[in-house]
């Protein structure tokens, strides 16, 4: 286990599986799945609330059925490395709505961002965007053809 990581056993997985499957599943349907009470796995939900194991409860929506049809994965590269470029990167890239992820990657690209956009004229102007915030040495832009698996449930 790293210094992140909470201990949890074999219910708190089972539990954790079915909530990552079914958010809206009551404590009670939970409780006869796992065999366990409905107190104890109310309290065993609360318990990985409050240590931030289950982050929070979201709706999955489709992007393609909202008119985002089109991922797009970018790769940066900077030349710059200080704290202060980082952090102006960053607060740009997060106030863009398209970026649904965002990672600093170890190699030979820098950062890595998810989008989810319209189409390539609503990626431009997302780009357009990203290149006004801070100085950067190299943008690619990789379009996803078809994605053949997109998981949202962390591996129990």
């Amino acid at each position: 286990m790293n210094d992140n990581s909470i201990a949890i056993d074999e219910n708190d997985r089972r539990i954790l599986r079915l909530l990552q499957r079914d958010a809206t599943l009551s404590l009670e349907a939970i409780a006869g799945e796992v065999g366990l009470s409905t107190n104890a796995c109310w309290r065993r939900v609360r318990r990985m609330q409050d240590r931030g194991v289950i982050a929070k409860r979201v709706a999955l929506v489709d992007p393609e059925t909202v008119g985002l049809g089109m991922t797009v994965f970018v790769a940066v590269r900077t030349n710059e490395h200080s704290e202060d470029w980082l952090e102006r990167f960053a607060n740009a890239a997060g106030e863009l709505p398209e970026v649904v992820e965002f990672h600093r990657l170890a190699g030979e690209v820098d950062y890595m961002l998810k989008l989810l956009v319209r189409d390539v004229a609503d990626y431009d102007r997302v780009y357009k965007k990203l290149i006004d915030a801070v100085p950067i040495a190299d943008v690619t832009a990789s379009f996803a053809m078809e994605t053949l698996k997109s998981e949202t449930a962390v591996p129990l």
